[in-house]
């Protein structure tokens, strides 16, 4: 009697011999998820074109998808075992969404849809597929931009600070200024290192490209939390060499510190950033090597 394997269709399996995932059930349920939230995610993504701080939001949902895509075989491989108490979580992201719209919170409403997701992966597979697609899941959160009340809590301090070193940088190499909180009044004008101007952006934008970069590119888990943390030093001192050259361009041409010398400028310095992160890297492992090399020739 041929067995039960045998019997199956071919489709039901993948050439490795796993179950193959089950496409129609994710197709279903996503769109459905997307359609519910689709107010809510339809801002969002105006948001990303609009806002410069969160510009990178276009690509998270792609990179992170991408990632699932690779994985699709370890997908598989695991048993999908529904986990009901995900249907739960996403009752408790209903209400939280319904709370954010009634209170026009655009944050609890973002996050809302990310707790649905986890929810419905849990009711589709349980626990397991959470677990092994929890970096993918981690990237989403990048699309979501910082809640008002953290942000300027956290911009201000870093305008002041790109605002001290430029004014120790420019008084160093002999270009006189005088500095007020945020605004350095030079001799031809006077430059306000904006929200804009303060590192916010790169440290965000960094921050999601030094995850992405690590996964790729580095297997060790704990390169990407290393990469992660440089992002924060990186970003600030890269930005306020951004507002220290600004104050030497203008002190030659004040229309190189505004309009479209300013953004081209702002695009040099994140790419020198990322410059920096990549050379952190390869210190870093470069480090890494020797003392493995070093540890075993010692036993």
């Amino acid at each position: 009697m041929p067995s039960v394997e045998n019997q199956l269709p071919e489709s039901a399996e993948s050439p490795a011999g796993n179950k193959a995932l089950p496409w129609a059930a994710i197709a279903w349920f996503g769109t459905l998820l997307i359609l519910t939230y689709f107010p809510i995610l339809k801002h969002l993504v105006e948001q990303w074109s609009y806002d410069d701080d969160v510009g990178h939001g276009f690509f998270v949902p792609l990179v992170s998808g991408y990632i699932v895509w690779t994985r699709r075989a370890e997908l598989a491989a695991i048993e999908w075992k529904p986990a009901w108490w995900g249907l739960w979580l996403m009752g408790w992201a209903a209400v939280q969404a319904y709370i954010g719209l009634l209170g026009a919170e655009l944050f609890l409403q973002r996050t809302a849809f990310m707790i649905s997701l986890v929810g419905l992966l849990l009711v589709l597979g349980g626990k397991k597929l959470v677990s092994e697609l929890g970096f993918p899941l981690v990237l989403l959160l990048f699309m979501i931009p910082l809640p008002t009340v953290v942000y300027n809590r956290i911009t201000f301090p870093l305008q002041l600070f790109a605002s001290q070193v430029a004014e120790l940088a420019l008084g160093a190499i002999g270009i006189p200024v005088l500095r007020e909180g945020n605004v350095l009044e030079l001799a031809s004008q006077k430059l306000s290192v904006a929200e804009a101007c303060s590192g916010i952006r790169s440290l965000l934008s960094l921050s999601f490209l030094s995850l992405v970069y690590a996964y790729f590119f580095d297997s060790k888990i704990w390169m990407r939390w290393a990469l992660l943390l440089s992002v924060l030093p990186i970003a600030i001192l890269a930005n306020a060499g951004r507002v220290t050259i600004t104050g030497v361009l203008s002190e030659h041409n004040p229309e190189l510190a505004r309009g479209f010398f300013h953004e081209v400028e702002g695009f040099i310095i994140f790419a020198i950033a990322f410059a920096m992160l990549f050379v952190l890297h390869m210190l870093i492992n470069g480090i890494y090597r020797w003392k493995s090399a070093k540890e075993a020739h010692a036993a």
